[in-house]
Protein backbone atom coordinates (compact mmCIF):
# COMPACT_ATOMS: atom_id res chain seq x y z
CA UNK A 1 0.00 0.00 0.00
CA UNK A 2 2.83 2.43 0.84
CA UNK A 3 4.51 1.69 -2.48
CA UNK A 4 1.24 2.26 -4.37
CA UNK A 5 0.78 5.61 -2.63
CA UNK A 6 4.35 6.60 -3.46
CA UNK A 7 3.87 5.65 -7.11
CA UNK A 8 0.71 7.77 -7.22
CA UNK A 9 2.69 10.69 -5.82
CA UNK A 10 5.28 10.25 -8.59
CA UNK A 11 2.49 10.20 -11.17
CA UNK A 12 1.04 13.38 -9.68
CA UNK A 13 4.45 15.03 -9.83
CA UNK A 14 4.85 14.04 -13.48
CA UNK A 15 1.38 15.39 -14.29
CA UNK A 16 2.15 18.74 -12.66
CA UNK A 17 5.40 19.01 -14.60
CA UNK A 18 3.56 18.39 -17.87
CA UNK A 19 1.12 21.18 -17.00
CA UNK A 20 4.13 23.41 -16.40
CA UNK A 21 5.53 22.36 -19.78
CA UNK A 22 2.29 23.24 -21.53
CA UNK A 23 2.26 26.70 -19.96
CA UNK A 24 5.87 27.37 -20.93
CA UNK A 25 5.31 26.17 -24.51
CA UNK A 26 2.20 28.34 -24.84
CA UNK A 27 4.14 31.38 -23.61
CA UNK A 28 6.81 30.89 -26.28
CA UNK A 29 4.21 30.35 -29.01
CA UNK A 30 2.38 33.50 -27.98
CA UNK A 31 5.55 35.58 -27.88
CA UNK A 32 6.43 34.54 -31.44
CA UNK A 33 2.88 35.19 -32.61
CA UNK A 34 3.21 38.65 -31.06
CA UNK A 35 6.46 39.16 -32.98
CA UNK A 36 5.03 37.97 -36.29
CA UNK A 37 1.94 40.17 -36.00
CA UNK A 38 3.45 42.98 -33.91
CA UNK A 39 0.50 42.38 -31.59
CA UNK A 40 0.94 44.06 -28.22
CA UNK A 41 -2.23 42.46 -26.84
CA UNK A 42 -0.60 39.05 -27.19
CA UNK A 43 2.46 40.41 -25.38
CA UNK A 44 0.17 41.20 -22.45
CA UNK A 45 -1.02 37.58 -22.39
CA UNK A 46 2.61 36.47 -22.07
CA UNK A 47 3.23 38.90 -19.22
CA UNK A 48 0.12 37.74 -17.38
CA UNK A 49 1.13 34.09 -17.61
CA UNK A 50 4.45 34.60 -15.84
CA UNK A 51 3.16 34.66 -12.22
CA UNK A 52 1.24 31.40 -12.76
CA UNK A 53 4.34 29.72 -14.19
CA UNK A 54 6.41 30.92 -11.24
CA UNK A 55 3.82 29.66 -8.74
CA UNK A 56 3.69 26.26 -10.40
CA UNK A 57 7.49 26.03 -10.38
CA UNK A 58 7.48 26.52 -6.59
CA UNK A 59 4.65 24.00 -6.18
CA UNK A 60 6.47 21.32 -8.18
CA UNK A 61 9.71 21.90 -6.30
CA UNK A 62 7.87 21.53 -3.00
CA UNK A 63 6.17 18.32 -4.13
CA UNK A 64 9.54 16.88 -5.16
CA UNK A 65 11.25 17.92 -1.93
CA UNK A 66 8.43 16.43 0.13
CA UNK A 67 8.87 13.10 -1.65
CA UNK A 68 12.59 13.16 -0.97
CA UNK A 69 12.02 14.02 2.69
CA UNK A 70 9.23 11.56 3.44
CA UNK A 71 10.24 8.58 1.32
CA UNK A 72 13.35 6.56 0.62
CA UNK A 73 13.07 6.24 -3.16
CA UNK A 74 14.92 3.56 -5.06
CA UNK A 75 17.66 4.64 -7.43
CA UNK A 76 15.55 5.16 -10.55
CA UNK A 77 12.82 6.95 -8.58
CA UNK A 78 15.42 9.14 -6.93
CA UNK A 79 16.85 10.03 -10.34
CA UNK A 80 13.33 10.78 -11.59
CA UNK A 81 12.66 13.21 -8.74
CA UNK A 82 16.00 14.94 -9.20
CA UNK A 83 15.39 15.17 -12.96
CA UNK A 84 11.96 16.71 -12.35
CA UNK A 85 13.49 19.40 -10.14
CA UNK A 86 16.01 20.32 -12.84
CA UNK A 87 13.53 20.11 -15.72
CA UNK A 88 11.12 22.27 -13.73
CA UNK A 89 13.77 24.99 -13.45
CA UNK A 90 14.48 24.87 -17.19
CA UNK A 91 10.79 25.12 -18.05
CA UNK A 92 10.45 28.18 -15.84
CA UNK A 93 13.36 29.73 -17.72
CA UNK A 94 11.69 28.94 -21.03
CA UNK A 95 8.81 31.02 -19.71
CA UNK A 96 11.29 33.76 -18.84
CA UNK A 97 12.60 33.74 -22.41
CA UNK A 98 9.02 34.18 -23.65
CA UNK A 99 8.63 37.23 -21.42
CA UNK A 100 11.94 38.62 -22.69
CA UNK A 101 10.76 38.21 -26.28
CA UNK A 102 7.46 39.92 -25.49
CA UNK A 103 9.35 42.86 -23.96
CA UNK A 104 11.36 43.23 -27.17
CA UNK A 105 8.25 43.01 -29.33
CA UNK A 106 6.69 45.75 -27.26
CA UNK A 107 9.76 47.93 -27.80
CA UNK A 108 9.68 47.22 -31.54
CA UNK A 109 6.10 48.48 -31.59
CA UNK A 110 7.41 52.02 -31.19
CA UNK A 111 9.11 51.84 -34.60
CA UNK A 112 7.97 51.26 -38.14
CA UNK A 113 7.58 47.60 -39.08
CA UNK A 114 10.28 46.61 -41.55
CA UNK A 115 11.59 43.42 -43.11
CA UNK A 116 14.70 42.17 -41.35
CA UNK A 117 17.23 39.61 -42.65
CA UNK A 118 16.36 37.01 -40.02
CA UNK A 119 13.68 34.31 -39.96
CA UNK A 120 12.59 34.51 -36.32
CA UNK A 121 9.55 32.20 -36.80
CA UNK A 122 11.78 29.49 -38.31
CA UNK A 123 14.26 29.76 -35.44
CA UNK A 124 11.37 29.67 -32.99
CA UNK A 125 9.92 26.58 -34.66
CA UNK A 126 13.21 24.74 -34.34
CA UNK A 127 13.81 25.77 -30.72
CA UNK A 128 10.26 25.05 -29.56
CA UNK A 129 10.36 21.78 -31.50
CA UNK A 130 13.36 20.78 -29.41
CA UNK A 131 11.34 21.45 -26.26
CA UNK A 132 8.41 19.40 -27.54
CA UNK A 133 10.66 16.49 -28.51
CA UNK A 134 12.35 16.58 -25.12
CA UNK A 135 8.99 16.52 -23.36
CA UNK A 136 7.84 13.60 -25.52
CA UNK A 137 10.99 11.79 -24.44
CA UNK A 138 10.06 12.57 -20.84
CA UNK A 139 6.52 11.21 -21.27
CA UNK A 140 7.82 8.02 -22.88
CA UNK A 141 10.99 7.70 -20.76
CA UNK A 142 12.83 7.43 -24.08
CA UNK A 143 16.55 8.15 -23.77
CA UNK A 144 17.16 7.71 -27.51
CA UNK A 145 14.55 10.35 -28.34
CA UNK A 146 16.15 12.62 -25.77
CA UNK A 147 19.52 12.01 -27.41
CA UNK A 148 18.11 13.21 -30.73
CA UNK A 149 17.31 16.58 -29.14
CA UNK A 150 20.99 17.15 -28.44
CA UNK A 151 21.79 16.86 -32.14
CA UNK A 152 19.45 19.75 -32.98
CA UNK A 153 21.19 22.23 -30.73
CA UNK A 154 23.91 22.99 -33.28
CA UNK A 155 21.26 23.97 -35.83
CA UNK A 156 19.77 26.50 -33.43
CA UNK A 157 23.23 27.87 -32.64
CA UNK A 158 24.01 28.23 -36.35
CA UNK A 159 20.77 30.10 -37.01
CA UNK A 160 21.45 32.42 -34.08
CA UNK A 161 24.97 33.09 -35.36
CA UNK A 162 23.61 33.81 -38.85
CA UNK A 163 21.08 36.24 -37.37
CA UNK A 164 23.86 38.02 -35.47
CA UNK A 165 25.99 38.54 -38.56
CA UNK A 166 23.06 39.56 -40.78
CA UNK A 167 21.64 42.04 -38.30
CA UNK A 168 25.06 43.44 -37.40
CA UNK A 169 25.68 44.10 -41.09
CA UNK A 170 22.27 45.74 -41.43
CA UNK A 171 23.03 48.08 -38.54
CA UNK A 172 26.22 49.20 -40.29
CA UNK A 173 24.47 49.66 -43.63
CA UNK A 174 21.27 51.25 -42.33
CA UNK A 175 21.82 52.83 -38.90
CA UNK A 176 18.22 54.07 -38.82
CA UNK A 177 17.15 50.43 -38.39
CA UNK A 178 19.34 49.90 -35.32
CA UNK A 179 16.50 49.69 -32.75
CA UNK A 180 14.55 47.07 -34.72
CA UNK A 181 17.71 45.13 -35.54
CA UNK A 182 18.95 45.07 -31.94
CA UNK A 183 15.61 43.86 -30.65
CA UNK A 184 15.45 41.13 -33.30
CA UNK A 185 19.01 40.13 -32.43
CA UNK A 186 18.08 39.78 -28.76
CA UNK A 187 14.97 37.77 -29.66
CA UNK A 188 17.15 35.37 -31.67
CA UNK A 189 19.41 35.03 -28.65
CA UNK A 190 16.39 34.32 -26.43
CA UNK A 191 15.34 31.54 -28.78
CA UNK A 192 18.86 30.12 -28.77
CA UNK A 193 18.53 29.97 -24.99
CA UNK A 194 15.24 28.08 -25.37
CA UNK A 195 17.20 25.49 -27.36
CA UNK A 196 19.75 25.34 -24.55
CA UNK A 197 17.00 24.67 -22.01
CA UNK A 198 15.61 21.91 -24.22
CA UNK A 199 19.10 20.41 -24.33
CA UNK A 200 19.29 20.53 -20.53
CA UNK A 201 15.92 18.78 -20.27
CA UNK A 202 17.06 16.05 -22.68
CA UNK A 203 20.24 15.50 -20.67
CA UNK A 204 18.20 15.18 -17.47
CA UNK A 205 15.96 12.57 -19.11
CA UNK A 206 18.99 10.53 -20.13
CA UNK A 207 20.25 10.80 -16.53
CA UNK A 208 16.89 9.58 -15.22
CA UNK A 209 16.48 6.67 -17.64
CA UNK A 210 20.06 5.46 -18.08
CA UNK A 211 21.59 6.51 -14.79
CA UNK A 212 24.55 8.51 -16.02
CA UNK A 213 25.23 12.20 -16.38
CA UNK A 214 26.20 13.28 -19.90
CA UNK A 215 26.47 16.99 -19.19
CA UNK A 216 29.74 18.57 -20.33
CA UNK A 217 30.72 15.47 -22.32
CA UNK A 218 31.57 15.52 -26.05
CA UNK A 219 28.62 14.70 -28.31
CA UNK A 220 28.80 12.31 -31.24
CA UNK A 221 26.38 12.05 -34.15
Amino acid sequence: MIRIKFQQSLDDLKERLLIMAGMAEQAIQRSIEAYSNRDLDICELVFRSEPAINRLEREIDQMALDLLAMEQPMAIDLRFILAVIRINADLERVGDQAVNIAVRVREMGAFANTDLPVDIPKLASLASGMVRRALQAFIEADAELAQSVLLLDDQVDEMNDAAFYALSSLIKERPELTPQSLNALIIARNLERVGDHATNIAEDIIFWVRGFDIRHTPRTD
